[in-house]
């Protein structure tokens, strides 16, 4: 039980986060000035907060309920997961403080902020899981790396296909020639979680001795979770006609 528990928070992760990742990667190329970049990133504006919960959730179970893996990941791993972690604050700083001053040049920096801090994140997922799934280390684990994080921006793209309109949403379905759209993202979400499930085999995945105390509890808070992440995604279900907050 406690496998399936933390299978459930990093695949979830992946894929809804993996989403807002991708859209951040593909921002220059989708938004070709400010208006559109307001437009685009509005299609992940309802949700990346509510994405970002599932790493934490990750990372708390990963604490609680596989302690010696969490101590094998971070200290085998703990440039990368301080990379992971700026990556993050990068990014959520440049969502977060693009609009708040109506300058150009102001909202360019933040913008530069978001592509650069989702690049960020996908490469260091990147260069994670093909430690894990690969063993490689240095400069050769670049190369499985770029391919993980080609595979979160196509992820964003086929999301971003799903929530945008008009021009921007031709852009974004240019991998699917603008039809079979849901199909592709179930493709790359499939995808993600096809490497997810692929490092997962190769982690030693031995509980802890305080499963039987933290899994009811998590277990008895997950309804709400999955609860109101359908909620959000029932909310704004509609493609996105405008502007949001940030």
């Amino acid at each position: 039980m406690e496998i399936f528990v933390l299978a459930f928070f990093a695949l979830g992760y992946l894929v809804l986060a993996g989403a807002d990742i991708g859209v951040g990667m593909a921002l220059p190329y989708l938004g070709r000035s400010a208006a559109e970049r307001r437009e685009v990133i509005a299609a992940i504006a309802p949700f990346f907060l509510g994405n970002e919960v599932w790493l934490v959730a990750t990372a708390g179970v990963l604490a609680g309920l596989f302690p010696e893996l969490e101590g094998e990941l971070l200290s085998g791993n703990y440039t990368l997961v301080v990379a992971l972690v700026l990556a993050w604050v990068v990014r959520d700083m440049g969502l977060w403080l693009r609009g708040r001053l109506p300058r150009p040049g102001w909202q360019a920096f933040w913008d530069g902020a978001t592509v650069a801090g989702s690049w960020g994140l996908a490469l260091t997922w990147g260069l994670l899981l093909s430690g894990v799934l690969l063993g490689l280390e240095g400069p050769i684990a670049v190369l499985p790396a770029l391919v993980v994080a080609a595979l979160f921006g196509t992820h964003g793209l086929t999301f971003a296909a799903l929530r945008l309109r008009g021009r921007l949403r031709e852009r974004a379905g240019v991998l699917t020639g603008g039809s079979g759209e849901a199909r592709a993202y179930a493709l790359t979400a499939a995808a993600l979680l096809a490497v997810g499930v692929l490092a997962g085999l190769r982690l030693p995945l031995h509980p802890g001795t305080s499963g039987p105390v933290l899994v009811p509890v998590v277990l008895a808070l997950l309804p709400f979770l999955v609860a109101s992440q359908a909620w959000v995604w029932w909310t704004f279900r509609h493609r996105v006609t405008g502007p949001s907050y940030l």
